[in-house]
């Protein structure tokens, strides 16, 4: 008796497997799930390449006005850099606010040194060499992403290509061989690793502008530097590299002022100080450590109020 209850309770339960809202059910559900997913993904694909389409001329206009105020000699109010990402070959917004900042400063002789590249394909001088023709020196460590990169720039004779790891004790070394010269526009640094102590030991070179990765993880209070180890390679965690306080420590002793970062908090933006100025840049002291009043029941944490002042 007890055998033929627990066989008929076994056949009961186990229904659920085939009836439509068991397993087989949820099944089907799921694969009706998933292809609304590919359609919501391919909706939200049109959508992007739509924005990017209509916002093209509202750039190209944004442009036209920025030219106008400099053939008028005249300028706006300093403002974030990170309004000015864009990303064509650079991984993030790098173009853009590589762009901006030469728009505030000019250029010299239109020269770069970027090192860390791979391919070539995405990185922080790729449009400067292709778009505004720019000459410079890409160096590369990796054997086969060297072969791309030299295949990918043959044809621009203003762009050198040198296979080499770079380091502290290298470096100027390298420059020199390769006839950099030594008051270039850009340098870019991105190495994953030993990339405060390169830029540490560069002294007779005196980039106009400096780009360079920092490690997010640390807190920007702390001076935290990856000990230097020539032999390093990336492992796909967080040490690496140097927190963006260490960094900004390192640009003041070599006459170099933060001027910004990109929203992803991956590459700092360096500008030497004779270049800077309150029109043309935020102050970072200020800057970076603002935050919009979050108390109160009006913007700015209470009511607005008007009264004798000065402005400074």
């Amino acid at each position: 008796m007890r055998f033929l209850q627990r066989l008929r309770l076994l056949g009961s339960g186990s229904l659920w497997l085939v009836r439509p809202g068991g397993l087989r059910g949820g099944v089907e559900r799921l694969g009706g799930v998933r292809e609304q997913l590919a359609t919501l993904d391919a909706r939200l694909s049109y959508v992007q390449e739509e924005m990017v389409r209509r916002l093209g001329p509202v750039d190209h206009d944004l442009q036209w006005v920025r030219g106008c105020l400099a053939a008028a000699g005249r300028t706006y109010p300093a403002s974030d850099l990170r309004n000015f990402e864009r990303r064509i070959f650079s991984q993030n917004g790098e173009d853009g606010i590589v762009e901006e900042i030469f728009r505030r400063i000019g250029t010299t002789n239109r020269s770069f040194v970027e090192f860390g590249v791979e391919s070539g394909v995405q990185c922080n001088c790729a449009r400067l060499a292709v778009e505004e023709g720019w000459q410079g020196l890409f160096l590369e460590a990796d054997p086969e992403f060297f072969s791309q990169l030299q295949e990918r720039y043959a044809d621009r004779p203003a762009v050198r290509c040198a296979r080499a790891l770079v380091s502290s004790a290298n470096i100027e070394g390298l420059l020199a061989e390769c006839q950099v010269p030594s008051e270039l526009d850009l340098l870019s640094i991105d190495i994953d690793g030993n990339d405060y102590w390169v830029w540490k030991a560069i002294c007779n070179w005196r980039p106009r502008v400096v780009v360079i990765e920092y490690n997010a993880s640390h807190d920007p209070s702390v001076q935290w530097v990856m000990a230097e180890d020539p032999s390093h390679q990336w492992d796909g965690t967080t040490y690496y590299g140097a927190s963006l306080a260490a960094l900004a420590a390192l640009g003041r002793e070599k006459a170099y002022t933060l001027v910004g970062t990109n929203s992803t908090g991956v590459n700092a933006f360096f500008v030497r100080n004779e270049l800077v100025t309150p029109e043309q840049f935020l102050d970072p002291s200020v800057h970076y450590h603002y935050s919009r009043a979050a108390h109160g029941p009006y913007p700015g944490g209470h009511s607005r109020g008007e009264g004798p002042h000065a402005v400074l």
